[in-house]
């Protein structure tokens, strides 16, 4: 089998900030109960007509200079994203389009906020039987347009970002090991009921503002310390290693308190984990995607270290992936 690893990366945010101070003027809330519920301080939000391809476009673009490669290069786009630009075509093709990636194959993927990771994990088994040679996988989001701004208990947590990946062969190194789960009995706890076949856009689904997340807090809090440290350790097994073999760990941006409380599950130090946050809040797909790309930027992860990629979200979904970098 072909070594497959990531051969680039790169990321964007949109310019403008919402704070916890800007929320305070919108809904009955504080800095000091975002911050010490959440860890988050504030996150960024797209401006008027900016679409998640736009975003995803501009992630790319860094990901294929750090690569070294032309867009017409790709063999394999695939954009991981709950906020598509809109319900068909796929956002990939937007981007394959935008890029001038001709050569690509495209389609999205729904995975919620393990849809980066279950972006690269697919894209690496076209890549090891030969199929392509080049995948671009992207997790981009635009939560801000599904987020209800009146409900305090969900608006402090979301915002708008994307982030890419490159993979090719790799003579050393690469994915060592990858893990996936799923458990639809759980598909209650976080969704967006309104707009698809089950209930399609109407004046009643307005009305009852089921184009916003619904989400059952405490329940996902409980399932996702379990089940993040849960899925590292698989993929750590998987690969003959363990949480001491760990240079960084990148978990989802989803809660500083369910980072944490992973990162203790899983005997991590805290300054093994890449945690970004304060700065972004959850931004879905794209939260493993943008520290990711901003570990390898900061020179966070260094030759030769042991990197671990690890989500969870709607569905519920799961997935982990070791790299050795």
């Amino acid at each position: 089998m072909k070594k497959v690893g990531i051969i680039g990366v790169g990321s964007y945010v949109p310019e403008k900030i919402l704070s916890n101070a800007d929320l305070e003027k919108m809904v009955d809330t504080s800095d000091e109960w975002i911050t010490t519920r959440t860890g988050i301080k504030e996150r960024r939000l797209v401006k008027k007509g900016q679409a998640t391809s736009d975003l995803a476009i501009e992630a790319a673009k860094k990901a294929l200079i750090d690569a070294k490669l032309k867009a017409e290069e790709l063999d394999l786009i695939i954009v991981a994203s709950i906020t598509p630009d809109m319900q068909f075509p796929s956002t990939a093709c937007f981007v394959q389009n935008g890029l001038g990636a001709k050569n690509a194959v495209c389609f999205d993927i729904s995975a919620a906020c393990a849809g980066f990771v279950y972006g690269v994990i697919i894209a690496q088994q076209f890549l090891q039987s030969g199929k392509f040679k080049r995948a671009l996988v992207i997790g981009a989001e635009v939560l801000s347009q599904i987020t209800d701004w009146s409900d305090r208990n969900t608006c402090v947590l979301f915002g708008d970002g994307a982030g890419a990946c490159i993979l090719g062969e790799v003579k050393d190194g690469g994915i060592l090991s990858t893990y996936m789960g799923s458990d639809g009995s759980l598909n209650n706890l976080l969704f967006l009921p309104g707009g698809g076949s089950r209930n399609p856009a109407s004046k009643e689904t307005l009305n009852s503002k089921m184009h916003y997340i619904k989400m059952e807090g405490n329940e996902v809090f409980k399932l996702a310390v379990r089940i993040l440290a849960d899925a590292a350790n698989q993929a750590l097994k998987q690969c003959g290693l363990d949480y001491k073999s760990v240079n960084c760990f990148i978990p989802h941006q989803a809660n500083i308190r369910i980072l944490l409380a992973v990162a203790k599950r899983l005997g991590l130090s805290e300054d093994k984990i890449y945690l970004n946050i304060a700065r972004y809040g959850n931004m879905s797909s794209a939260s493993t995607a943008v520290a990711f790309c901003e570990a390898v930027e900061q020179k966070r992860i260094k030759k030769g270290d042991i990197v671990v990629l690890d989500a969870f979200g709607a569905g519920l979904v799961w997935g982990a992936i070791v790299i050795k970098w």
